[in-house]
């Protein structure tokens, strides 16, 4: 049977997460989970977990993986609530040591924490191929946004992009993360839509023009017709000049600095101090 896509937006961070799974009963996989974050109160919630919970319930799904695309700046992780109350491993592309590296410098992270992406239960190397349950899947790495950035091929048909691509009329991801770089988020791109032009394509945000309600779902061959900023036609210094003069006027994303502390421990959140509270930090004046 082919696989089945289910997917959760969540509004708040404009996030697609999706449940990947072949037939009711079965093994599935959930891929970028969220957890939800107020920043003005610093307190998260399990609102976006629980409707993922309830789906899997509901289907009476086995999860076996917990897939991360990347270490996302705009959403704090839910896949350790999600393992507890579901089971499953959690895992991302091997380069994620990478990304790791630069952001315990930045935020100074406890001299005990590892930059090996020994937080995550697995770590996919490139083109690694896996299951999820009769589903064949591969993980390819298409770094660019970030040195770790992976997409996920399930059954040859459909990829699950990650923040590689969004939908035609928006375009494609920032590139000035640290480790970020838009010459390799281009050959990334070219890669995944060097598939046959009907291989379905799910995009990890969606930030719809005035008039449209989110989409997740595209296709090759419609990116190769229409994306905005990388269409047939568009080769690589030209992106890389629109890429850079584009990323020049973005502001940061609103969450990044508590996300992405937290999305490199796997989404675990760091131990709580001597008086039993948790702190995330705000490194002032280094962005």
């Amino acid at each position: 049977m082919p696989a089945q896509i289910e997917a959760f937006l969540d509004p708040a961070s404009s996030t697609y997460s999706y449940v990947v799974y072949e037939t009711d009963g079965g093994q599935c996989a959930i891929v970028d989970p969220v957890l939800d974050y107020d920043g003005a109160a610093g307190r998260t919630d399990t609102v976006q977990a629980h409707r993922i919970i309830a789906f899997v319930e509901a289907h009476q799904l086995q999860v076996q993986w917990l897939l991360e695309t990347h270490a996302h700046a705009d959403h704090i992780s839910a896949a350790p609530y999600l393992r507890q109350k579901l089971g499953g491993k959690i895992a991302i592309g091997a380069s994620i040591s990478q990304v790791q590296n630069v952001f315990k410098t930045l935020f100074n992270l406890e001299p005990e924490f590892s930059v090996d992406g020994s937080q995550f239960d697995h770590l996919f190397a490139p083109n690694e191929s896996f299951r999820i349950g009769n589903l064949k899947a591969t993980a390819l790495h298409v770094p660019g946004h970030t040195p770790a950035d992976m997409a996920y091929l399930i059954d040859g048909e459909q990829i699950l992009v990650g923040d590689t691509l969004f939908m035609p009329d928006v375009g494609t991801a920032r590139c000035d993360f640290p480790g970020g770089n838009a010459h390799q988020l281009y050959r990334s791109i070219k890669k995944l839509l060097a598939f046959p032009a009907g291989v379905k394509l799910y995009v990890c945000h969606d930030y719809p023009p005035e008039g449209r309600a989110a989409q997740c779902q595209t296709t090759v061959g419609e990116q190769r017709k229409s994306n905005i900023h990388v269409h047939d036609g568009i080769d690589e210094a030209a992106f890389v000049e629109m890429r850079t003069r584009r990323d020049a006027g973005l502001g940061m994303p609103t969450l990044l600095l508590p996300a992405i502390q937290v999305n490199v421990r796997a989404g675990n959140l760091p131990a709580a101090e001597d008086n039993g509270v948790v702190y995330l930090k705000i490194p002032l004046n280094k962005l």
